[in-house]
């Protein structure tokens, strides 16, 4: 599992940068529902959260494979 999350970096970025963000206009939509939970999420229903998840997931997701690079990198220059 920790592999596939290594080696799919370019994937996980392109989903983040496309439907992480889409729609673009005005604000990327992902934008928009962070300045709403940060604001107290009032009226934000079910549908809200799980659309919240749905376009926050790539990023959560080229996160994880960030942090499994920085750590296996670190790990290697430690060895050495």
């Amino acid at each position: 599992m920790k592999d596939a999350l290594k080696s799919s970096w370019m994937l996980f970025g392109i989903a983040s940068l496309t439907l992480g963000l889409a729609p673009f206009t005005p604000e990327p939509h992902l934008w928009g529902k962070i300045k709403w939970i940060l604001g107290g999420a009032e009226g934000m229903q079910p549908v809200d959260w799980f659309d919240f998840l749905m376009h926050g997931a790539p990023w959560i997701l080229l996160i994880i494979s960030g942090v499994l690079h920085l750590k296996d990198g670190l790990t290697k220059t430690t060895e050495v």
